[in-house]
């Protein structure tokens, strides 16, 4: 996934216009219309259309840098067991740290959601590494969890006396995790 920051940060540095960038765009399913407006709605980080790797490709030969540079890694569970509130708990910890540091957070915390947590971070340094990104220079840019609703495939109800019934509430979540390069 492109990372915007980076994008508008080398755009500053290297005073590199939209138009400049929407050059290099140009292929078989843009012409020069389209391609300014995917720039100019990448540098907002409005992901319309989505930029494909070869766009990032071109962006970066455009602005001299490394394709790395320009990309962070996202990795995600979807409906993980557990309530969305106390996994964020865990997720503050390990933001705008360096993987490994978070890495290491992770292992010593004592909470449910550490493990989970810890899976996604590792899933997402694993895409990273594939890509041929520097593992040690990773840090974990954004972690958030947000809620998923009542777990599926749990009971709803308990028997209770009286022929009364008692509502259970296993929550689920889902929790992003996204790294990048210093």
């Amino acid at each position: 996934m492109l990372n915007v920051n980076r994008l508008n940060e080398f755009c500053k540095k290297q005073k590199a216009g939209i138009e400049q960038l929407a050059g290099q765009l140009v292929r078989g399913s843009f012409d020069k219309k389209q391609a300014v407006s995917a720039v100019r709605n990448w540098k907002k980080g409005l992901f319309k259309p989505a930029p494909q790797k070869e766009d990032i490709q071109r962006l970066a030969n455009a602005l001299s840098v490394d394709v790395n540079d320009l990309v962070e890694w996202r990795s995600s569970y979807r409906y993980a067991p557990g309530s969305a509130s106390k996994a964020k708990l865990v997720t503050q910890l390990i933001v705008g740290r360096p993987v490994q540091d978070a890495m290491d957070i992770l292992k010593f915390t004592r909470k449910r959601a550490a493990p989970m947590i810890d899976k996604v971070l590792k899933s997402a340094v694993a895409d990273a590494d594939e890509q041929q990104a520097d593992v040690d220079n990773l840090y974990v840019r954004q972690a958030c969890v947000d809620d998923a609703g009542v777990r599926i495939g749990t009971k709803r109800f308990r028997a209770k006396d009286r022929g009364r019934a008692h509502a259970i509430r296993k929550k689920a979540c889902h929790i992003y995790v996204t790294v990048a390069q210093i």
